[in-house]
């Protein structure tokens, strides 16, 4: 059984953190999804708030000091990146956005990444794809289709709605990651012939 890294970010800012939770939740779902592949997942999850001190400085001073380093060098190496931020005025928050302007531009090229977000309103989902999708997208990641966001509501239960549904969404996501990750590796020999698989080959198998 092969091993996959994946590397948590959550710039949640309170304790315990909405974002946090959603991070934790996505997560589970992509190790679900890679054992489905017969691949386990280590997972490294970081909390931005905790470096929000070693960021500003590393912005100041052009320096990570060794605990930013080493974060830096755990998401460059990872297989892929979840990365979850809450939506503050129509966009990401300031911590979040400050991380992946201290880290080399060329670190997320062509790594897989989901992204998820939260806010206190559906209305602020649309800050995925109008501001979070296209950092990524400048930094030339290669973000799943499915991107998950989760409102207050969200965290509800009940059939058909609530904590329920951002599962549904969330595997769905995870299933995209594990597609992006096995196409990332395909050129690779070793990997279990996924050589020959287009992406929507690589989605079916996993599942949804």
């Amino acid at each position: 059984m092969s091993e996959r890294k994946i590397v948590v970010l959550s710039a949640g800012l309170g304790v315990p953190s909405s974002s946090r939770m959603l991070a934790d939740q996505l997560a589970k779902s992509a190790a679900s999804r890679f054992a489905l592949s017969d691949e386990s997942v280590a997972v490294e999850t970081f909390e931005l708030r905790e470096y929000a001190v070693d960021i500003a400085n590393n912005m100041v001073t052009g320096y990570a000091g060794p605990k930013l380093a080493a974060m830096i060098d755990a998401v460059a190496s990872a297989d892929a990146l979840i990365a979850v931020t809450p939506v503050f005025s129509a966009s990401y928050s300031g911590l979040f956005k400050s991380f992946f302007d201290v880290i080399d531009k060329d670190s997320l090229a062509g790594k897989p990444v989901l992204v998820g977000a939260t806010g206190g309103t559906a209305r602020h989902s649309l800050a995925l794809d109008y501001a979070i999708r296209p950092l990524f997208s400048y930094l030339r990641a290669r973000t799943t289709q499915t991107v998950v966001f989760a409102a207050p509501e969200d965290w509800g239960s009940g059939e058909g709605g609530g904590s329920s549904s951002i599962e549904r969404r969330s595997n769905r996501a995870a299933a995209e990651l594990v597609a992006l990750v096995h196409e990332s590796a395909a050129p690779e020999t070793g990997r279990g012939g996924v050589e020959s698989l287009s992406f929507e080959e690589i989605l079916a198998n996993v599942g949804h």
